[in-house]
Order: C-alpha cells, then sequence, then structure tokens
C-alpha cells in the first residue's frame, strides 16, 4: 500500500517496520525514524516505544529535512 495522503499514513500498520537512530545519540533523549511507502516517515521516542508514533508524508518530511540542511531551526 502506497500512502496517497495524511490519513493514509495514519492506517499504514509498523508493526514490521525498521526503527532508525542516530548511532551516537542520548539514549534518554532519541528519536527513531521509520521509512514508509512513498517516501512517508514515521517518527517516535525511543524511550517509549509503545507511545506517540507521528506519522509525516514524504513532502512534510521533504520540506523539513530541508529545511535542516538551510539552517531553518538555530
Amino acid at each position: 500500500m502506497t500512502a496517497r495522503n495524511k490519513a493514509d499514513l495514519y492506517t499504514l500498520e509498523l508493526s514490521g517496520v525498521r526503527w532508525l537512530s542516530a548511532p551516537r545519540s542520548d539514549p534518554n533523549d532519541r528519536i527513531e525514524i521509520a521509512h514508509l511507502p512513498g517516501g512517508a516517515v514515521a517518527l517516535r521516542a525511543a524511550k517509549d516505544p509503545n507511545g506517540t508514533v507521528l506519522r509525516y508524508t514524504a513532502a512534510e518530511w521533504d520540506a523539513f529535512t530541508r529545511g535542516v540542511r538551510d539552517g531553518s531551526f538555530r
């Protein structure tokens, strides 16, 4: 299934996704991401893997990563 919009992202089952985090990040403050179909991304706090999972469309994630590269969040 390819998520076409934000609502579709929240219907995706995440039990089989691979969660990734920065290798040297602080375990008490670590976030994890999982790549979803269509370039979308899920994000969660590593210390609470059963807690809230935020999901971003490919366009939202692209805008965020461009902002990070451009220094928009300093």
